[in-house]
C-alpha cells in the first residue's frame, strides 16, 4: 500500500495505551466531543472496545485508530475512527476500515455515526447513509 505515500501499518492493537489513543482523538479532531480529559473513562473505552485497530507510520508513530464494538456474527459499530491531521488523505482511514472489513467479514454490517466534516470520507468510502436511525443521548 506505498503508492507513492508514505507507508502505513495496519494491526489490531487490544493494548493501546490510552495517552496515545487520547493524542489521536485530540489530533484528529473528535477530541471536543470526546472525554479526552477523563484517561479512566478513555481506558475503559479501550477495554470494552471488541476490536482496536491502529495505523502507525513507518517510524512507529500512531496516527489512526478504529474502535469498534460488535458481536462478530450480525453487527458491528464503530464507535471511534480517529486520524491524525497530518495523515489525513494519506489513507489511514481507508486503511483502517478495510481491515475492519477483513476482520469482520462480510457477513457483519458495519455502522457508525458520522460527524458532519467525515460524511464524504463514508461516502467516497462506499457506505450507505441510514436515513432511519436513532439513539439515546448520555447525560454526561
Amino acid at each position: 500500500m506505498h503508492l507513492g505515500r508514505p507507508p502505513l501499518t495496519c494491526t489490531h492493537e487490544p493494548g493501546l495505551d490510552v495517552r496515545e489513543f487520547r493524542r489521536v482523538l485530540m489530533d484528529s479532531g473528535l477530541g471536543s466531543i470526546r472525554p479526552v480529559d477523563d484517561l479512566e473513562r478513555l481506558q475503559r473505552m479501550l477495554d470494552a472496545a471488541d476490536v482496536v485497530l491502529t495505523a502507525r507510520d513507518a517510524s512507529g508513530q500512531l496516527v489512526g485508530v478504529a474502535r469498534c464494538i460488535t458481536d462478530f456474527s450480525w453487527c458491528a459499530y464503530l464507535s471511534d475512527l480517529a486520524v491524525s491531521a497530518s495523515a489525513q488523505g494519506l489513507g489511514a482511514g481507508r486503511a483502517l476500515l478495510d481491515g475492519l472489513r477483513d476482520h469482520l467479514g462480510p457477513r457483519v454490517t458495519l455502522a457508525l455515526q458520522s460527524v458532519p466534516a467525515a460524511v464524504g470520507f463514508y461516502e467516497h468510502a462506499g457506505m450507505a447513509r441510514m436515513a432511519d436511525t436513532f439513539c439515546l443521548r448520555r447525560s454526561h
